[in-house]
């Protein structure tokens, strides 16, 4: 196991800069998780970590070792690519091995090592067979299978679930985990889906546009998001952001201020649905929609705006007809006119 350190890291393609001076830590033995939108630099910034990118400025420290200058191969990272990239004309075994044969490794460890990692993904069964024999989810065992006979010390994921379907996404998700819990090794893991960025991460590294929105637990990025952006990207259905003006003289009849809040953010799990001309909002349910558990609810408030509703009661309001909306005081958010996050609500005078 190792630490990660990132200093001011800075990369440019000729004039358009892309990753803008991060600064990070990533502890021994630690999961993080780089997420964000499309464009963001997490890959970019992966692949700086891994050697496959120049680092225009700034300093990359894994464990105590200066590495800008340092090639892939001696970094002692291992990356797990979206495309498997294994070889079509060689077995399982073959394709585990196959780094370790070029690094001149002597056959009896390299037996050894495949063996253990074969073991420890539930490989044994498939070392004879080629990966058009073998389903998706069992190719990327073996390309992770690939990383692991290395010996890394850094665990590398670049979005390694993203052209798999739903059920086997999950399944996966859960693989992995197991497999840092069983390793020990330090792991960076990026991804587009914050659902796989919650469910996996000790840390969470939200991007955007180059720079460092947020670091934090899954649970405090989902609690107390620093700004608008990690907000409404943390969390699915996303948060609902009113204009402060439209709910301020309730909250003031109930001794709350929003003092200089612009917006007031409300998950739609924390919203209740309650009888009509009650309830901190009211509005019209223009659309239900039915997913089992729970029912997502659009409903139609004051202003034009659209809030999102999710009502696990078995009683569900009719498409058209009026409810009201309530929401307990501590699940409130409160924005900026920047954005930023405004902390506590505050009694009223």
């Amino acid at each position: 196991m190792t630490s990660l350190t990132l200093r001011n890291l800075k990369k440019s393609f000729g004039s358009t800069e892309v990753i803008k001076g991060v600064d990070l830590q990533v502890h021994d033995g630690e999961f993080v998780v780089f997420v964000g939108p499309s464009g963001c630099g997490k890959s970019t910034l992966l692949r700086m970590i891994a050697g496959l990118e120049d680092i225009t400025a700034g300093e990359l420290y894994i464990g105590d070792r200066l590495v800008n200058e340092v090639q892939a191969a001696q970094r002692g990272v291992a990356m797990v690519f979206q495309s498997y990239a294994l070889y079509p004309h060689l077995t399982v075994k073959e394709n585990m091995a196959f780094g370790l044969k070029v690094r001149k490794v002597p056959v009896e460890e390299r037996e050894r090592r495949v063996q253990d990692a074969a073991a420890s993904l539930k490989l044994e069964a498939l070392l004879g067979r080629y990966p058009r024999e073998l389903s998706g989810g069992q190719r990327q065992r073996v390309a992770i299978g690939r990383a692991i006979v290395g010996n890394p010390q850094v665990f590398l994921f670049d979005e390694p679930l993203s052209n798999h379907d739903a059920e086997l996404r999950v399944h996966m998700r859960s693989e992995i985990a197991a497999l840092h819990k069983r390793l020990g090794n330090t792991m960076i893991y990026v991804t587009h889906d914050q659902i796989e960025a919650m469910t996996l991460a000790d840390r969470i590294v939200v991007l955007r546009e180059g720079r460092i929105e947020q670091v934090g637990s899954p649970r405090e990025l989902y609690e107390r998001p620093d700004n608008l952006f990690v907000a409404q990207f943390i969390g699915s259905p996303r948060m609902n952001v009113l204009p402060a003006a439209s709910v301020a003289s309730r909250l003031s009849a109930r001794e709350l201020d929003v003092g200089p809040a612009e917006g007031i953010g409300m998950r739609p799990e924390h919203i209740s649905v309650v009888e009509a001309g009650s309830g901190l909002l009211r509005g019209t349910v223009t659309l239900r929609e039915y997913t089992g558990a729970t029912t997502l609810l659009h409903v139609a408030i004051n202003g034009g705006k659209t809030a999102l509703v999710v009502h696990n009661g078995q009683n569900m309001p009719e498409a058209g007809g009026e409810v009201g909306l309530e929401i307990a005081r501590e699940h409130l958010h409160l924005f900026d006119s920047q954005g930023r996050a405004i902390r506590p609500l505050a009694r009223a005078a």
